[in-house]
């Protein structure tokens, strides 16, 4: 994935309108896009210099004929959260037209706008960003590979775990005690620390039963210990073959 941040400007978006003519900006704290609608809902955070710049700037952004629906949620002083609803911009268009995708919040003041978006490759975000030229103006900050080696050992990592807490669930409660127990008491140490006497005496019943309960959770655990294996050596094997 390519993860890119840019200095946006629009010239049809709300938000950099009223921040061109009013000393206030914007700040994302929530949004969600309606594909079907081509509207974007926002929560936003907006800071006045004063209270009557707040004031003039909710109310023009509130009057602008891209809005589509606008709500006050709280205000205190000179700070404002509210909710908006804005129909699709022409940056906006373009970039989701080449399936780009929101990686972090926004930030709008001095009429341009912080943007972060992701594409699935750089070929990808080249094209984006040319169509995006067309009509807008922007600058890349930075650029940045998200993926390769450290995501799949990510990866892997948690694939490992949701195997082994899948062993953990795939125990009985009387499996699991008497792992607990043999692990606790010393019973896989070399010299043992205990007997499998011992450990039966502590839940009240004869050693054969406890060793039964015993070789029962320790083959549920190695079964998802050797896929754990197998998750690491298929990743090793496609790295020594080039796959």
């Amino acid at each position: 994935m390519i993860d890119i941040s840019m200095e946006m400007e629009q010239h049809d978006c709300p938000f950099i309108d009223t921040t061109l003519d009013y000393d206030v900006s914007f700040s994302a704290v929530q949004w969600e896009f309606d594909a079907a609608k081509r509207e974007l809902e926002t929560r936003m955070l907006v800071q006045g210099a004063s209270r009557s710049a707040l004031n003039n700037g909710v109310e023009a952004l509130r009057a602008h004929p891209n809005m589509h629906d606008y709500r006050l949620r709280k205000r205190w002083d000179d700070t404002a959260q509210i909710q908006t609803v804005i129909h699709e911009t022409d940056a906006m268009a373009r970039i989701r037209g080449h399936d780009g995708f929101i990686t972090g919040p926004f930030y709008i003041e001095d009429g341009s706008e912080l943007w972060h978006v992701g594409f699935d490759s750089g070929a990808v975000a080249d094209t984006a960003l040319s169509e995006l030229e067309r009509n807008n103006e922007f600058d890349v900050m930075s650029r940045d590979q998200v993926g390769g080696p450290l995501v799949q050992e990510t990866v892997q990592n948690v694939n490992a775990g949701l195997e082994l807490v899948e062993a953990c669930r795939d125990l009985t409660d009387v499996e699991r005690e008497a792992l607990t127990a043999a692990v606790e008491e010393g019973y896989f140490e070399s010299p043992r620390e205990t007997t499998l006497n011992e450990l039966a005496d502590q839940f009240g019943i004869s050693a054969p039963a406890f060793s039964k309960n015993l070789r029962r959770g320790q083959q549920k655990v190695a079964r998802h210990v050797v896929e754990t294996f197998e998750l690491f050596s298929g990743s090793a094997d496609g790295e020594a073959t080039g796959r």
